[in-house]
């Protein structure tokens, strides 16, 4: 080989990426996925409550606790879309159903993606395909704007692609929006596309490609009150019943919503109160 094309050679090996390296994915349950360099960085401590605290969510707790059950056990399980109000546990649920099974799972893993490296989930995917383990995907206040092209590459974790999604990986969303992109955007293309059908259904298809859709809507006020019990209960934090139920009411109307992320924000603020920690 010549010189020029020798010193070419070294270039081109110093710009590659490094191999990576083989991770031991016994060592923790979840995980973090980060490019640039690609690796998957393990979390010591996940950040989650309790099942039993999630409140108002019943039936989407049932469904996906018994999805992502099925998964664990190697048959056959939905990607799952958690779609609505905000502040209503949706992140909470993923987090606390795979807390709930890890323990009687322990090959039950759980991968966090951001949407801005959803380009790069092919490469995450073939990783995760030859490990003996079970990986529940997972991405959090996933959406798209109008010229977002993110969106493509997340059909290749759904249904799509030559490969398809491997059998050990099932891929779970949360969303503000049901089908993921703003309604605005959607209703444009309706109106102003040469073809409007079909600039609808290439968006609106990726939301058809979860299996299960969980919707979550704001929550009563009884609703909103029995989360706060609880957090109390568990906590261990004794307050008189009427004088917590008006306090609770006034921290609502001040922040001008209910919401789960509500209740725990008014609970910190009491157990403070209080002194108990809730670290």
């Amino acid at each position: 080989m010549s010189e020029p094309l020798e010193r070419i050679a070294a270039a081109l090996e110093r710009m590659s990426p490094a191999p990576l390296e083989a991770l031991d994915f016994a060592g923790a349950s979840a995980f973090v996925w980060h490019v640039d360099p690609d690796r998957l960085s393990p979390v010591n401590k996940v950040n989650r409550v309790d099942l039993s605290l999630l409140v108002g969510v019943d039936r989407s707790r049932d469904t996906l606790l018994e999805n992502t059950r099925r998964f664990a056990q190697g048959y056959g399980a939905n990607n799952a879309l958690l779609w609505g109000a905000r502040g209503m546990g949706k992140s909470s649920l993923v987090k606390a159903v795979h807390g709930v099974l890890h323990a009687d799972f322990p090959d039950l893993k759980i991968v966090e993606l951001q949407r801005e490296d959803l380009p790069s989930v092919a490469r995450l995917l073939n990783l995760l395909r030859g490990a003996p383990y079970r990986f529940v995907l997972f991405c959090d206040d996933l959406s798209f704007s109008h010229d977002d092209q993110h969106y493509k590459s997340l059909k290749a974790v759904l249904d799509g692609g030559i490969e398809g999604r491997p059998d050990n990986v099932v891929f779970y969303a949360t969303s503000n929006r049901r089908h993921l992109m703003p309604r605005d955007m959607i209703e444009n293309e309706r109106q102003s596309g040469i073809n409007p059908s079909e600039a609808v259904e290439e968006k609106v298809s990726l939301s058809d490609r979860f299996g299960l859709w969980l919707g979550f809507h704001p929550c009563s006020q009884d609703e909103f009150l029995s989360m706060i019990d609880g957090y109390c209960a568990a906590y261990g934090v004794k307050v008189d019943p009427e004088s917590l139920r008006a306090d609770a009411i006034e921290w609502q109307a001040t922040r001008g919503a209910r919401s789960g992320r509500v209740a725990w924000q008014f609970f910190v603020d009491l157990a403070g109160r209080h002194g108990v920690s809730v670290s």
